[in-house]
């Protein structure tokens, strides 16, 4: 099986509902469309045609691969979750703080989003980040 991890995969943006779609199967793949399905009824509410319309738009897009097994096919991402969630990242504080992290933290602690736990996780990132 030849799958592309890299970016130049799923180049297109990923919509929220097509990340929930994503999400379930990075978490499990390969996933039929009834099992992506049931994954994400119960949080979304979607109908099958809604999953398999996600799962087609993601396949398009070159996020997804898709392989026979029988009547059904299985579909499993080509694109990485971290690979994703660091280009989005990347792509949120190019556009909202212009390509600068400190001014995020700034805001997120101005607006009182960081627990506790979230800062001393960064601390902790941040003196892995020295060594």
């Amino acid at each position: 099986m030849n799958t592309a991890k890299g970016s130049e995969a799923g180049s297109e943006r990923i919509s929220e509902a097509e990340y929930a779609v994503m999400e379930a199967l990075w978490h499990r793949s390969p996933q039929t469309a009834a099992e992506v399905c049931d994954t994400v009824r119960e949080d979304r509410g979607w109908s099958m045609p809604t999953v398999k319309t996600l799962l087609s738009r993601l396949v398009a897009k070159g996020a997804l691969e898709t392989r026979p097994d029988g009547r059904r096919f299985l579909y499993s991402p080509l694109l990485e979750r971290d690979i994703y969630v660091g280009g989005e990242s990347r792509r949120l504080v190019q556009r909202l703080f212009g390509g600068r992290a400190a001014p995020l933290f700034a805001h997120l602690a101005e607006n009182e989003a960081l627990t506790q736990d979230d800062i001393a996780e960064i601390e902790r990132l941040l003196r892995e980040m020295k060594k």
